[in-house]
Order: C-alpha cells, then sequence, then structure tokens
C-alpha cells in the first residue's frame, strides 16, 4: 500500500466536475505521485446523484491526505465569476494542473488564466478517446454525441476561450501535457505523453469482492444525451435482463427518475443508484459473475478494477435502430469503437426484436 500524501511537492492543482474524474486523479496521484499532496477543486454540479457521489469521493481523498476545496461552482448566476476569482491565486501558483474534462467550458476558462506549463488530463470515460484525437487531428474541441450538429450559440460566444484551452492542452517549448488513460489511444498527437491507467489503486484500497450467480447490468445515459431511443432502449435492456438472469440494475449518474421507473416497473429489475463510481462499487462487491453493459466507460475500466475475480464483462452493441433521428452522424460509428477496442470483455450482438 502506497504511503499517504502529505509531504511538499510541486505544486499541483487538480479540476474535477464529476465523481469518476475524481476517482481517476486519485488513481493519477497513487502512481505518479506517491506521498505528495495535491489541492483538489471539486466544480460541483447542480444534480443531487452526482453531488452526492463527488462528497463521497471528496471523503476518500481527504483520506488520502489530499486538500479539497468544494466550490458550488453553479449556484446561481455570479457563481462562475465569483468562483474564477476565488481560484486565480491558486492558478496562477500552480506549476501542474490535472483535469479531468478538456470538453468542460468551466475548465478551458481557468486553463486560460494558469501559467502552469505541466498539464495531466485523466480519464473522463471515452470522452478521452475522442479529446486525443481530435487535439491530434487539429480539430476544435466538440463532444462526441454533438459533433455534426448545429453549434449552439453559447458555443460561438466561447469560442475564443475554447481556442486559447486548446492550445494550453497542446504541447511545446516548455509546456507538457500528459494523457492518463485506460482507453486504447489510435492517434495521439506529438509531444503527448500517454501513461497507462490500471486502476491500481482501486485495487490495493479494496476487495477483492465476494462474486455472486447471476448478472447485474450497467446503466447509461445514451437516452439522456439523445442519441437512443427510449423505448428501443427499455426493450433492449428487458431482453438482456431475461435472457442473463440479470437482478440489479446498476443506474447511471445522469439517468432520469422516470425513465428508471419505468425500467423498475416493465422489467423487474433492482434499481441501485450507486453512491460511488461503478468501479469501487464492484470491487467492494458483491457483484454478479457477468455484469451486463451497452457501449460505453465501463467496458474498459471495470475488467481492469475486476482483474483477478471471476467476474466477466459482456458488452450489447447499439443496434442503428435505435439510435434516434437528432443523433450525431458520428454516433454509431463512435460507440462501436468504443465496443470493439474494449479488451478483455465478451462481445454481444444487438439484442434482436428491439428495433
Amino acid at each position: 500500500m502506497s504511503p499517504r500524501a502529505g509531504r511538499p511537492g510541486p505544486h499541483t492543482l487538480a479540476f474535477v466536475e464529476s465523481p469518476v474524474q475524481l476517482l481517476n486523479v486519485l488513481e493519477w496521484a497513487h502512481a505518479h505521485a506517491p506521498g505528495v499532496g495535491l489541492t483538489l477543486v471539486v466544480l460541483s454540479p447542480v444534480d443531487p446523484m452526482t453531488r452526492g457521489q463527488l462528497r463521497r469521493m471528496a471523503e476518500l481523498a481527504r483520506e488520502e491526505g489530499h486538500e479539497v476545496r468544494w466550490e458550488e461552482a453553479r449556484g446561481g448566476a455570479g457563481a462562475p465569476l465569483q468562483t474564477v476569482g476565488g481560484l486565480s491565486r491558486l492558478l496562477r501558483r500552480a506549476t501542474r494542473i490535472v483535469l479531468g474534462d478538456p470538453f468542460s467550458r468551466y475548465v478551458q476558462l481557468l486553463l486560460t488564466i494558469t501559467r502552469a506549463r505541466d498539464l495531466v488530463v485523466v480519464d473522463d470515460g471515452t470522452a478521452t478517446m475522442e479529446f486525443v484525437g481530435q487535439l491530434a487531428r487539429g480539430e476544435r474541441l466538440v463532444r462526441w454525441h454533438r459533433k455534426g450538429g448545429r453549434p449552439h450559440p453559447r458555443d460561438l460566444v466561447l469560442a475564443p476561450v475554447s481556442a486559447v484551452a486548446r492550445r494550453r492542452l497542446t504541447p511545446g517549448g516548455k509546456r507538457t501535457v500528459e494523457v492518463f488513460t485506460s482507453m486504447p489511444m489510435t492517434d495521439t498527437p506529438p509531444g503527448v505523453t500517454v501513461s497507462a491507467h490500471t486502476f491500481a489503486w482501486t485495487r490495493d484500497r479494496f476487495g477483492p469482492p465476494s462474486v455472486t450467480q447471476g448478472a447485474d447490468m450497467v446503466g447509461t445515459s445514451l437516452v439522456e444525451t439523445g442519441v437512443v431511443d427510449a423505448d428501443a432502449y427499455l426493450e433492449a435492456v428487458r431482453s438482456l435482463a431475461k435472457t442473463h438472469g440479470a437482478r440489479r440494475y446498476f443506474a447511471h449518474r445522469r439517468e432520469s427518475t422516470e425513465k428508471l421507473h419505468r425500467l423498475a416497473v416493465e422489467t423487474g429489475l433492482e434499481i441501485v443508484r450507486p453512491e460511488l463510481p461503478l468501479e469501487l462499487i464492484a470491487r467492494r462487491g458483491p457483484i454478479g459473475r457477468t455484469v451486463l453493459s451497452f457501449p460505453s466507460t465501463v467496458v474498459h475500466t471495470l475488467p481492469l478494477a475486476l482483474t483477478g475475480t471471476e467476474v466477466r464483462v459482456a458488452v450489447c452493441d447499439i443496434d442503428p435502430a435505435w439510435l434516434t433521428k437528432t443523433a450525431s452522424p458520428r454516433a454509431q460509428g463512435f460507440l462501436s469503437g468504443v465496443t470493439g477496442s474494449a479488451r478483455d470483455v465478451h462481445r454481444l450482438s444487438a439484442v434482436a426484436g428491439t428495433a
């Protein structure tokens, strides 16, 4: 077990907006800066489930010896200006910035202020793959499910901020950029260092889990992001649960209450709202011998977190017929790539009869 943080080192400032990002900052610190404390700034969202998971993750970060600063970054019209103003001194002092979401307008704005020459991007799920690819191709930073659509007026207003942030995230001169990831990287920009994220901290701190018979299912927010039709998704979940004997459905933190209620009533699954990221929940156990998922981050991360256990991760492809009319033209190819590039998972074909 690595030493808890606390001894001084280069001043590292980390920004996170989700529980998974916070987990991955802890993983990066465990792998690359053992024993060195960092200042971890939580740019808190308004969603209650996400806030709850972030508070639990913040407790774990403090137990590791890191300083946690909670910012009500979205707590009203004046919150962004107040938050940025309050962080200005820290940003100018920091020699290293660690961030979890380079697509975040908030983080992009903060990057325009910092003088740090060392930048680290930790995993924010499948978005990390898209970020690295866009950086390599010289494209503007746009989330994959919005690519190809009409720009929002806010995007046009913030375009100069995004452009500056993109330059800061491009290595050059004395500026270094590291990507700490468990995702497969095909197009790596020149000068960017890619380091392996193996969930060593998670395995070190938790488990091994008890493994139960049957299957558990992992939820996704593809309906909420407008990619997959809600009725098609519900039918796919019902079919998968029946075929594989699934009993529990671990909800994604962004899934709507209305959709989860429908799932519970129409499939009979027990809906579980995890208090921590799924990698920690699975590692602590109990967890089903088979974990069913649609294309998402967990098809890459769960096999790593559950290394050495008997758990099998199975991923179900997305049928093109499930996509909404407003889905990004890139949706099908991107989701197929997420599944196809996953290691140590069992691939299921799209569920028949759910179109």
